[in-house]
């Protein structure tokens, strides 16, 4: 079993700056791919930045102001979240995939608001 743990999140003005981080732990063979989905209230989840074997993925909305980078040897993701707007307040949620599961944390809720 893997357990997926982020952190990071928290209140910041328009504008302002978030580092979210995410670990995996527990049996650990090989993560392939790691990434951030986030979901607001009465929205459906959706892809914000992943990685896999140092090939990014961004959603169009975050393109230039979000960075998403790995240490593979911390089995740990970070989320680099800039020029924060309010239409980025929702809860991000980390994944990590081992072989053909897919692992998710608990989310951690951005807030953007001044």
């Amino acid at each position: 079993q893997v357990q997926v743990v982020e952190s990071g999140g928290g209140l910041v003005q328009p504008g302002g700056s978030l580092r979210l981080s995410c670990g995996a732990s527990g049996i650990i063979v090989r993560i392939h791919a790691m990434g951030w989905y986030r979901q607001a209230p009465g929205k459906q989840r959706e892809l914000v930045a992943a990685i896999s074997s140092g090939t990014t993925t961004y959603a169009d909305s975050v393109k230039g102001r979000f960075t998403i980078s790995r240490d593979n040897d911390k089995n740990t993701v970070y989320l680099q979240m800039s020029s924060l707007k309010p239409e980025d307040t929702a809860v991000y949620y980390c994944y990590a995939d081992q072989i053909a599961n897919r692992y998710w944390g608990q989310g951690t809720q951005v807030t953007v608001s001044s």
